[in-house]
């Protein structure tokens, strides 16, 4: 079946065109920054039936002037976190994250999981059968587009895709379904108060201009399907949701999940949300002995930013540091796999638990390294590292939601948290499993 083409609208509907301007903007806001990445790297390892395949992108992220070719390893050192104004571009094709600027081969397969996708693909399809005809074109993509890539934690990040802001009741409802039967119940109550958040803090200092529960954008990869690849993009500020799906293989990463402030009364509720990866890692830290504390903690003071594979940092090379998992006893490994859970978790239970057994079958190989201080109310950084899966949970200092809470400006806060998770050695995105499907397959050779 043909995909959409995001890069060809089709005829407006009379009530849509300030929609359309609107979105015609953002893409050519796109057109100017990005370049299309993925196709030609394919080709340089093989398969030219995957190449023909993948270098049919016609997505409309792409300069038409641009020409790119075949390149090696990222060469850059570790990404920055924010991808902020003046750090939203994509300067090479995607390689994935790596200790050194080279792959670990063979760590991901094409292969039966037991994992349920029917839902998310009957989900999926009742979504994009609740568009108008010009929000699908605005929302489709094809799933090897450089859509994928173009997310951003930041507020005023010009988004593709089409937002909350301009679904029916009923639109909204079939989203959410798409998220519930996607996520965990922890999962979807974390994007439901990650917006509702961002909607009181925005109505606390008097701007729901660019901050409220509205500003989150859809984007779909492919065509939703039982067999053949696809996926989805839920997009807006402290909130990243990228969702693969590959037969019964999912990979849900990079997550993106932070908030400020992280607890707030709401409506005479006190709502907190992204305490689970933060106790998660108090708990681990304060499993350590003095000895292991030493090697772990690489610094006892906490930096404003210390993401390092936050967004526009997918190919980030960052060796790994701290300490190894191999140096825990069992209560202490299993603390170290509470804050990889504590993101895993938000997945569907089944998903969830093949995506742990992947991560725990590189425990002893996974490294963790800290800085700040371990108190209950320090604010602290954590990274966890492994062939597998990268982990960060950082406290951030003070942002443009402060005085929702009076934060002090420069001094970073459990209040205002950035945390993510990625797979790293290229599979971010379900990138390897998408090369793979493409070498191997039949119909696609």
């Amino acid at each position: 079946m043909p995909e959409l083409d995001a890069a060809q609208p089709k005829d407006r509907e009379p009530d849509s065109d300030h929609a359309g301007a609107a979105l015609a903007s953002r893409r050519n806001f796109m057109r100017r920054v990005f370049f299309a990445s993925g196709a030609t790297a394919l080709v340089t390892m093989g398969g030219a039936g995957a190449w023909a395949a993948m270098a049919d992108d016609s997505t409309g992220t792409a300069d038409a002037s641009a020409s790119p070719s075949p390149s090696g390893p990222p060469s850059g050192g570790p990404g920055g976190g924010t991808g902020g104004p003046g750090n939203q571009s994509i300067t090479e094709e995607f390689f994935g994250l790596t200790t050194d600027g080279s792959r670990i081969d063979d760590l991901f397969t094409v292969h039966r999981t037991g994992v349920t996708t029917a839902p998310v693909v009957s989900a999926a399809n009742a979504f994009l059968a609740g568009l108008t005809d010009t929000q699908k074109t605005a929302t489709q993509f094809t799933v090897h587009s450089t859509e994928w890539r173009l997310w951003s934690n930041v507020d005023s990040y010009a988004r593709q895709g089409v937002s909350l802001a301009d679904l029916t009741d009923d639109q909204k409802a079939l989203g959410k379904a798409l998220l519930k039967s996607a996520l965990s119940a922890d999962g979807l109550e974390s994007t439901e108060k990650i917006r509702r958040i961002n909607q009181a803090a925005g109505e606390a200092i008097g701007n729901t201009t660019s901050f409220n529960e509205d500003a989150y954008y859809w984007t779909l990869m492919g065509t939703p399907s039982e067999t053949e690849p696809w996926g989805f993009q839920f997009d807006g500020h402290h909130l990243v949701i990228n969702y693969f799906v590959l037969g019964d293989q999912v990979v849900m990463s990079p997550c993106f999940w932070g908030s400020e402030p992280t607890t707030m009364e709401i409506d005479g509720e006190t709502v907190t949300v992204c305490h689970e990866e933060v106790a998660a890692s108090l708990a681990f830290i304060d499993s350590l002995t003095d000895a292991q504390q030493k090697v772990a903690i690489a610094s006892s003071t906490k930096t404003s930013e210390s993401m390092k594979a936050g967004a526009f940092s997918d190919n980030t090379v960052q060796a790994y540091e701290g300490l190894r998992g191999n140096a825990l006893d069992p209560a202490q490994k299993k603390k170290l796999l509470g804050i990889v859970e504590a993101f895993v978790g938000r997945a569907k239970a089944d998903a969830a638990k093949v995506r742990m057994a992947e991560v725990r079958r590189y425990l002893d190989d996974t490294y963790v390294t800290w800085a700040g201080g371990t108190g209950d109310d320090d604010a602290f950084y954590v990274r966890v590292h492994s062939p597998v899966v990268w982990v960060e949970v950082d406290c951030q200092a003070p942002g443009p939601l402060r005085g929702a809470y009076g934060g002090a400006d420069g001094v970073p806060t459990q209040m205002h948290v950035h945390s993510i998770i990625r797979t790293p050695n290229g599979n971010d995105y379900g990138r390897e499993l998408l090369r793979q499907h493409y070498l191997t397959s039949p119909h696609h050779r």
